[in-house]
């Protein structure tokens, strides 16, 4: 019986994952769709409202995504907790379009992330 020799990878940044990807010989033109997807980041923002923390946490679901909010969010007893949003660059990039259509508060966090993502190269 054949072995599969699997073992863990480690990408870091986009080019990374472009590298890996072309290793294993996948065509070239499909590296910049697959590249973002193989990057998983955990961000935590700070002093976010809970209302938004809730908005938030739902539209990174609906991606596939999580955000890990506390365990007290939809008592609204505490006006602001920091929070994880998790997820690969591909589905943070998503949330970044997602958040940008809500109200400004929201927009604001949109564009500190938008900011942080593009650190990632």
């Amino acid at each position: 019986m054949a072995t599969h020799h699997p073992t863990f990878v480690t990408i870091g940044s986009l080019n990374d994952a472009r590298k890996e990807i072309k290793a294993i010989g996948s065509d070239l033109d499909s590296i910049e769709i697959m590249a973002p997807k193989a990057i998983h980041k955990v961000i935590r923002f700070e002093q976010v409202v809970l209302q938004d923390a809730i908005i938030i946490k739902q539209d990174m679901l609906s991606l596939g995504g999580e955000v890990a909010i506390p365990k007290d969010a939809f008592e609204l007893k505490e006006r602001q907790a920091s929070i994880l949003v998790m997820g690969t660059l591909k589905q943070l990039q998503e949330l970044v379009n997602k958040l940008q259509r809500h109200y400004p508060r929201i927009k604001t966090l949109a564009s500190e992330l938008s900011l942080l993502l593009t650190k990632i190269r």
